[in-house]
């Protein structure tokens, strides 16, 4: 984790916010473990068994939840996201286990994170994902060493992307004591949610074409980089050092 009292680096453009998505950027987990969350918490809210489940690819937690609510068929889903929250996060640590032995880091994506411990970043997450579940996951697959989760934008801050990516800004102002203006903001994602939620945002946008959507299709929502893999991080370094 970066060193709370100053910045990484002196000089140059000011440092650099590198925000990474987690699902299918930085790691995978299958196994069914997504919807095994929500079963659990969709259980635990309304007493009976999840039928519908709502498409979850490049959203925000608050979104799925509230569709998934509505899907099947609770009214005023609103009322409920503070118990769905707290059993997202209980069943997010008791399938820790179940992460580790279905989950996998992604190609490339140590090195890119360990590559920027040293540079003029601070790393933190902006993911759909609750911040326990996002803690949860990266926990399990030994990826919370150099990226500080206290200062990320996560699924319960808003249903749109962009607002994720200006509260991991805010935050990590207030914490750093520095801002990250415009492309000093780095998002790094696999989907179009992603890109549009970063240039809403102002931000700088990294499209990796290691989830389901294809590089053309990132690049046609208009990511600033495209990257098949994280192997591939040079290109990220250029930006983080402003180059």
């Amino acid at each position: 984790m970066p060193d709370d009292s100053a910045p990484p680096g002196h000089g140059g453009p000011g440092p650099a916010l590198v925000l990474w998505d987690v699902d299918h950027t930085l790691i995978r987990i299958g196994g069914g473990v997504s919807r095994a969350l929500y079963e659990h918490a969709f259980r635990e809210v309304t007493g009976r068994p999840l039928v519908a489940l709502a498409d979850m690819a490049g959203r925000t937690d608050r979104a799925i939840t509230l569709e998934t609510l509505r899907l099947n068929a609770v009214d005023r889903p609103e009322r409920l996201l503070g118990g769905f929250y707290a059993a997202l996060a209980e069943a997010a640590e008791a399938l820790a286990g179940r992460m580790r032995e279905v989950g996998e880091v992604l190609p490339g994506a140590r090195e890119a994170v360990a590559a920027f411990a040293g540079r003029r970043a601070v790393q933190t997450a902006v993911t759909g994902n609750l911040r326990p579940v996002a803690l949860a996951k990266l926990t399990a697959l030994g990826m919370t060493g150099t990226v500080d989760l206290t200062v990320g934008g996560y699924g319960d801050d808003g249903s749109d992307r962009a607002d994720l990516v200006r509260r991991a800004r805010a935050r990590a102002a207030g914490k750093y004591g520095f801002g990250f203006p415009g492309r000093r903001t780095i998002v790094i994602g696999d989907t179009p949610h992603d890109i549009r939620g970063a240039h809403d945002a102002g931000a700088f946008a990294v499209g990796v074409a290691t989830g389901n959507t294809p590089a053309g299709a990132l690049q046609a929502a208009g990511a600033d980089i495209v990257l098949p893999s994280l192997t591939e991080h040079a290109l990220l370094a250029h930006a983080v050092d402003g180059d």
